[in-house]
């Protein structure tokens, strides 16, 4: 991963629909040859931030520059971005072939008919098609439509290839390849990615960086690493869907909650106080672990067990607190065989506090 000038930057970007603001003066900037997700619950404004970069949208106010160009007023097919629609928008009367070849034959500039040849054929081997160039998208897989979507925007040389929710209409499996293929293709070329998705997964799997999107605004950006491990804040954490989040009252670096009253040196500032504590960090106990002299790493949060979901890699444990919240609790298997649980039965979970992220309105005073 290089990084050198910005491949693209937004500048106090909104675009509104009616009443409805999608995109809230986003400013963003995302460096050269990396591969980019955007992560953002539905109705966040993902769909509106690509089309605006990609110059089908105009928007209300800001400026949208490529390759230290002003594009904002640039039309589409002038602007030499790449885009991936999700449902992949094939021509069902065109090969293969002839679908990765479209741009070249109908764009503004002649290209030659044997340059046109060798760069489709080119780009086809890239994409893994060899050997598909004359069927039809209705004599290929989900997978394959998907790489012909793909060699279709790179075929045509971008800087820039944005993707919008490519591996939605993909199975499981299917996807879960996909990703792989995905992250090989983009490090074969010197072109940044930027990859729109509602799973988190996938963006933390994908993204050389991820930048979160949260009711048109970005409130997150950085490694995968620093998004699962620092949230910075409840919203974000609540998205990710790895951690247990608590509601209470933040005062005088401690947080009282359903677990009691704990030591909390450090908050992040948040519209509302909340305790958040990952699935993985979370330990289970017997419910005597909960008495006066019972060694417990800190908290202690009596709840009924629930159900398990197996996963594959771990073991999800469903609890249910007093006030009815339900609490997850995942074990590795790479840490050895999950005790068994008796159904009904109240346990008592704890943590290490250290491992907590404490959120507070006091924190942002």
């Amino acid at each position: 991963m290089t990084h050198s000038e910005p491949i693209f930057q937004l500048e106090g970007v909104t675009r509104r629909y009616g009443e409805l603001t999608a995109l809230d003066h986003v400013d963003f900037v995302a460096q050269n040859n990396e591969y980019i997700s955007l992560l953002g619950p539905s109705g966040a404004g993902k769909t509106s931030l690509l089309r605006v970069i990609a110059g089908f949208e105009k928007p209300e106010s800001g400026r949208v520059r490529f390759l230290g160009r002003d594009i904002t007023d640039l039309p589409a097919h002038q602007r030499g971005i790449g885009f991936v629609f999700q449902n992949f928008a094939l021509f069902p009367h065109l090969s293969v072939f002839e679908n990765v070849a479209f741009g070249l034959r109908n764009g503004t500039e002649h290209v030659p008919s044997d340059e046109i040849q060798s760069r489709v054929q080119e780009t086809i081997e890239i994409v893994g098609l060899e050997g598909l160039e004359n069927r039809s998208p209705d004599q290929i897989s989900g997978g394959q439509k998907q790489r012909v979507a793909l060699a279709r925007s790179l075929v045509m040389r971008p800087k820039l290839v944005l993707l919008d929710e490519p591996l939605g209409a993909l199975d499981a499996n299917l996807r879960e390849r996909m990703q792989t293929e995905l992250r090989s293709i983009r490090e074969k070329l010197d072109v940044t990615f930027l990859h729109v998705t509602g799973s988190e997964t996938e963006a933390l799997a994908m993204g050389d960086t991820v930048a979160v999107l949260d009711a048109g605004k970005i409130v997150q950006f950085g490694t995968p690493e620093q998004i699962y491990d620092t949230p910075q804040s409840s919203d974000v954490a609540l998205f990710l869907n790895r951690f247990n989040l608590f509601d209470g009252s933040f005062k005088g670096g401690k947080f009282t909650g359903p677990f009691g009253k704990v030591a909390a040196p450090a908050a992040r500032a948040n519209d509302r106080d909340v305790y958040a504590i990952r699935y993985d960090r979370t330990q289970i106990f017997d419910k005597g672990a909960a008495l006066p002299g019972a060694a417990l790493p800190g908290p202690a949060l009596p709840a009924r067990f629930l159900a398990s979901e197996y996963l594959g890699s771990s073991i999800m444990f469903l609890f249910e607190t007093a006030d009815h919240k339900t609490v997850e609790v995942d074990h590795h298997l790479s840490f050895g065989e999950p005790r068994n649980l008796e159904v009904g039965q109240d346990y008592v979970l704890s943590w290490d506090p250290a491992h907590a992220i404490v959120f507070g309105k006091e924190a942002a005073a």
